[in-house]
């Protein structure tokens, strides 16, 4: 089990929150998504986790990862 941790500055609501993890969970291997609006931070956890292929479904989101 692998986990990634990172900030995407940019979520400020719901649906906001909702497309980020909507798009990181489509991700193969992915078995857990959470996000904090308050920090704007992400946690994901899954198998085989590969960092580029999440931020790329973050920025599919209309957001910009960092970390």
């Amino acid at each position: 089990m692998s986990t990634l941790t990172f900030s995407v500055p940019g979520m400020t609501c719901g649906h906001c929150e909702a497309a980020v993890k909507g798009e990181i969970g489509k991700l193969s291997g992915v078995t857990r998504v959470d996000v904090d609006l308050q920090t704007k931070a992400v946690v994901v956890e899954g198998e085989s986790l590969d960092q580029a292929a999440v931020f790329a479904a973050v920025d599919e989101a209309g957001f910009e990862a960092v970390g």
